[in-house]
């Protein structure tokens, strides 16, 4: 695999290995299919931004935290 040296953009290799196709044609179709965004290049190759397909970073907060937990009200007055 070569040196990806836009690390903003996946490599063609990625694209291929992402799509399964070689054919810049065929990865089209894949990519449309998949619903992943891409643009078309001079060149007629896809160009998928990473962050297109990499996960949401979320804070390290989980909101159920945030959300005070249900305890029974005789539990609650005991205290």
């Amino acid at each position: 695999m070569a040196i990806n040296a836009y690390p903003l953009f996946l490599s063609r290799e990625e694209v291929a290995e992402l799509t399964g196709r070689k054919f810049k044609n065929l990865q089209i179709d894949n990519l449309r299919r998949m619903g992943i965004s891409f643009q078309i290049n001079a060149s007629g190759w896809p160009i998928v931004v990473r962050s297109a397909i990499e996960p949401i970073k979320t804070s390290k907060e989980n909101p159920s935290d945030r959300i005070k937990k249900w305890e029974p009200s005789v539990l609650s007055k005991a205290s």
